[in-house]
């Protein structure tokens, strides 16, 4: 029955990602901690795997329908990867399952998740994207940002977040990509955050692996369930108000990031 029910829970957070983008470690992490009491160590670990085999069949088809900007992508893993290394070394000698390490991890999560709830937020008051086409020639100066620096700058950040969180490569990536290419296009600006999340979380959750902290056969079974999720969550986003579905999520969000501050 307990099986069932990580199966269902990888089938609901499948269904409201694709509904939605809100990224799956801002859902599927509090949800492991706080319903299936998963310590936190593992829900995190587990969580980066879940997100790097989700976020790979949607960087696939982003990839056939050239809307990724790779420049983008690669300026930003260039902070993320070895933020997310360093982050693991540190996790390493501190100990995953130490209860200061645990705290830390809880604490991060939980600004972590307002930062999320704030960014959804952001986005429904935004209003309208626009739409995915740019014009060929205006695509160079689209994807400049105003200095070299900052995005491998914002990529560390993210990719220590990432690490230590599970959270950060979806809503928050989204909103920071969104000041520093503001003449891109916001389809374009999703694409590169969601294939920039690929390798930053393959790359953190397999460093989790390797100290222990991913539960493998829970990670089977989220994925049972998160795939066909995912399938059937972005055939009914045409047909769901996105703005409802948004806002309350940010309600959900801001919720569990102050009730694991508090713990």
């Amino acid at each position: 029955m307990h099986d069932f029910a990580f199966v269902f829970a990888g089938f609901a957070v499948g269904l409201v990602v694709g509904l939605t983008g809100v990224g799956g470690g801002s859902l599927m992490t509090p949800l492991l901690i706080f319903v299936f009491g998963v310590k936190p160590h593992l829900a995190i670990g587990t969580d980066l795997l879940f997100a790097a085999f989700t976020k790979m069949g949607g960087t696939v088809s982003l990839a056939r329908a050239r809307v990724i900007d790779w420049r983008i992508v690669g300026q930003t893993a260039l902070g993320s990867i070895p933020a997310a290394l360093l982050t693991l070394y540190l996790l390493q000698r501190l100990g995953p399952a130490n209860p200061a390490t645990q705290a830390l991890m809880t604490t991060t999560l939980g600004l972590a998740l307002l930062l999320t709830a704030s960014a959804t937020l952001y986005k429904v008051l935004r209003g309208k994207v626009s739409p995915a086409q740019i014009a060929p020639e205006l695509i160079a100066r689209a994807t400049r940002a105003r200095h070299w620096a900052l995005p491998v700058l914002f990529g560390a950040v993210i990719g220590t977040l990432v690490t230590l969180t599970s959270v950060g490569a979806g809503a928050i990536g989204v909103i920071v990509l969104m000041l520093l290419y503001p003449a891109l296009p916001l389809p374009r600006i999703v694409a590169a955050d969601i294939a920039h999340a690929v390798p930053l979380t393959l790359v953190a959750g397999l460093g989790h692996a390797s100290i222990g902290s991913v539960d493998w056969p829970l990670l089977v079974k989220l994925l049972a369930g998160s795939l066909p999720g995912i399938w059937l969550g972005s055939q009914l986003m045409r047909k769901t108000p996105e703005r409802v579905i948004r806002s309350l999520l940010s309600v959900l969000l801001a919720y569990a990031g102050v009730k694991l501050i508090s713990i």
